[in-house]
């Protein structure tokens, strides 16, 4: 286990990932810092898509993961990493029908419960650290403008404790980032793609021109990419920007 990670809360910040940012520049922080705030006021998801939460009745926090010696080429080990951490300590409290949308939202059923932003810090061509943003909806019961997101209690009517959810995922997380570097993408991405949503399902994608197309998700590339097979079964590989997955 080692030393105890240090937990920071804070009652409100613009975001978690940009504080813990913040804090490394003026101190030496050690491995698995935890920045956690009650209420965030400019939560940012992929893509700079906003994130609406009630403050206390949520999880929202950052962690700190430096490496020795982790390629960029290997930066989707990563994304698995910590979606496969979430997924279990969920699964653990029998949160209904679980599967994971590329590249790290995590849904139940075809609601999303669960963001993830990884932000990582280069040095020439190995990350040097990463910056885990993390925000899973979990005592909050409405959810005003938004299609297509629930909470932990939305989904189960259930109360749950965030400090103690917050220490099965930062246990969790260790569990699969602690040896993540001397793990290849081939050992991690098969339980990764068991859980991938809509896979194998006709789907609608958007993309960077607004098209839309149809197609069927079918695995993810060594490189983290997806592989969606089109008509004639033709198989095209897209990066995370390229596309999105409308459902």
């Amino acid at each position: 286990m080692g030393e105890l990670s240090q937990i920071i809360k804070l009652d409100a910040t613009d975001s978690t990932n940009l504080y813990l940012k913040g804090l490394m520049q003026s101190n030496s922080v050690r491995d698995y810092t935890t920045v956690i705030t009650k209420s965030q006021r400019k939560g940012r998801g992929q893509m700079g898509a906003a994130w609406q939460a009630e403050p206390g009745k949520n999880l929202t926090f950052s962690v700190l993961k430096r490496f020795e010696a982790m390629q960029i080429t290997h930066q989707f080990n990563l994304n698995i990493g910590v979606s496969l951490a979430v997924y279990d300590v969920l699964k653990a409290l029998d949160i209904p029908d679980l599967k994971v949308k590329w590249p790290n939202d995590i849904m139940s059923g075809s609601c999303k419960i669960c963001g993830i932003l990884i932000e990582n810090i280069l040095k020439g061509k190995q990350i040097q650290s990463s910056i885990i943003g993390i925000g899973l909806n979990v005592n909050q019961i409405s959810f005003e403008n938004l299609d297509k997101v629930a909470s932990l209690k939305s989904q189960t009517g259930r109360f749950f404790d965030l400090d103690e959810l917050l220490s099965k995922l930062l246990a969790r997380l260790r569990f699969y980032l602690d040896d993540i570097e001397t793990k290849t993408i081939h050992q991690l991405l098969p339980s990764y793609e068991r859980l991938l949503f809509r896979k194998d399902k006709p789907s609608t994608f958007r993309d960077t021109k607004d098209q839309l197309f149809m197609g069927f998700i079918r695995r993810i590339s060594a490189e983290g990419k997806l592989v969606v097979e089109l008509e004639d079964e033709i198989l095209k590989e897209f990066d995370l920007k390229e596309v999105s997955l409308l459902y």
